[in-house]
């Protein structure tokens, strides 16, 4: 295998993991996460940060690269639901959720029917606030589209779903990890060992030299240096075992509400 073709997530949390990635083996997709989920199930891309909901879908076809997520322990900041009501006042009422995710729709899911004890009737949209909330009353967003919602709050009440996973549970959140499609785990042991090694590095630099991050994410999507500092220190890139918890709690709770075949285990790749 010449090249391994790598998924990007076209977020800013994913910065401080890419920024400094430089490999000469590898070939870049840009993509939101719905979208790479898509191409990893296809074979399109051989790797990349996909949902967590999309790697408890098959999990017997990836493997997960070793201390590498995006994650949050406590609130996560570019995950919200922006409501016009307070929460338990969406019973019955129209929720939109962004099209562009997997792993926060079913958080969500769970939140509302396990945590508030609610509810409400769902549509799929793509992610206009605007448009959104013209036809529903709260609204799920996520990535950089949430981001502008939270630079431009415009009074409307924000759930961040990192911090209120965090308030049920005690336990962090993996929204995304680094899933290997495992033919070619066993096809280029080598290569992938290589990268992988090369995305740790990137990140421990990412977050070393964090100015350098801000700068670009200011740069793509504008705001003062201090939110995107405070916006950084919300977020986690490795996978320790209570993140581990975290996310089998998740796939076990996803499982008994039907929204996942089987309450899905995580299967490591790659040494420390």
């Amino acid at each position: 295998m010449e090249v391994l073709r790598i998924g990007r997530i076209q977020y800013a949390n994913i910065l401080p993991v890419y920024h400094f990635f430089e490999h000469d083996r590898v070939e870049f997709k840009p993509a939101v996460p719905s979208q790479l989920n898509a191409w990893l199930e296809e074979g399109a891309v051989d790797l990349g940060p996909v949902s967590s909901f999309a790697y408890g879908l098959h999990p017997e076809r990836y493997v997960v690269l070793r201390d590498l997520s995006v994650s949050s322990r406590g609130p996560v900041g570019s995950i919200f639901l922006v409501s016009t009501l307070p929460i338990p006042s969406l019973h019955g009422r129209t929720v939109a959720l962004t099209s562009s995710s997997a792993t926060s729709v079913r958080l969500l899911k769970i939140l509302f029917a396990r945590r508030f004890e609610i509810a409400p009737k769902y549509v799929t949209m793509d992610p206009d606030l605007d448009r959104m909330l013209e036809r529903a009353d709260a609204a799920l967003l996520i990535g950089d589209d949430a981001l502008e919602a939270a630079l431009n709050p415009r009074g409307l009440m924000m759930l961040d779903l990192g911090e209120a996973w965090w308030e049920w549970t005690g336990l962090g959140m993996v929204f995304a990890v680094w899933a290997v499609r495992r033919a070619v785990a066993e096809e280029a042991p080598e290569l992938l060992h290589s990268v992988h090694r090369t995305f740790r590095e990137a990140r421990d630099r990412g977050l070393r030299e964090i100015d350098a991050v801000i700068r670009a994410a200011a740069d793509c999507c504008g705001g003062e240096e201090q939110f995107w500092r405070d916006y950084y220190r919300c977020l986690s890139y490795d996978l320790g075992e209570d993140l581990l918890d975290g996310l089998h709690r998740y796939y076990q709770e996803a499982h008994d509400l039907g929204l996942l075949p089987t309450a899905a285990r995580v299967q490591l790749w790659g040494d420390l």
